[in-house]
């Protein structure tokens, strides 16, 4: 029972001294080992409908995820390692299928956002790019009945989306 725990003790130790030298860690985050620090700022609403909780939401879910991910301090300054700027620049619902009286069956919530990364360590890792996702919903359902739940969904898809570019490198 005993050299369970010291097996266990063993490997954890090992895991953390790999995960603290930037050389692995358990999210398949790659982050330069001189990197500290990260300036996520206030991705703005830019989209011709505006919904009121987005920014918000995705701002802090991009935060949470660095810093858990990453180990990164988020700080207001742009001298930070890494700098995130961004803008919503899209936020829009259409018809994806139809009934067989011509009437919508199937709507879909798309948001597209516009990330412009910045690392002073690896500038050759700078990039801006556009990413967009899209959720599903009943068109019998008003979009205000169902945002919540669909914007929820879509923030977490482009989270990880926007992490992985730009700490996973894919």
């Amino acid at each position: 029972m005993k050299s369970k725990y010291v097996i266990l003790f063993i490997l954890t130790g090992f895991f953390n001294l790999l995960n603290s030298c930037g050389v692995y860690s358990f999210s398949g985050a790659s982050v330069d080992p001189g990197a500290k620090t990260v300036n996520v700022h206030y991705i703005e609403n830019k989209a011709p409908y505006n919904n009121p909780t987005l920014s918000q939401k995705l701002t802090d879910g991009l935060k949470q995820k660095i810093a858990s991910s990453t180990g990164l301090t988020q700080i207001n300054s742009d001298e930070a390692d890494y700098v995130i700027t961004g803008d919503i620049t899209g936020y829009s619902v259409s018809t994806v299928a139809a009934t067989n009286v011509e009437q919508a069956a199937t709507a879909r919530l798309t948001i597209t956002v516009n990330i412009n990364f910045k690392s002073k360590i690896s500038p050759k890792n700078n990039f801006t790019q556009s990413f967009s996702r899209s959720a599903d919903f009943d068109a019998s359902k008003s979009l205000d009945a169902v945002q919540n739940t669909l914007v929820d969904e879509i923030d977490k898809q482009l989270i990880d989306d926007i992490f992985n570019r730009a700490f996973v490198n894919w």
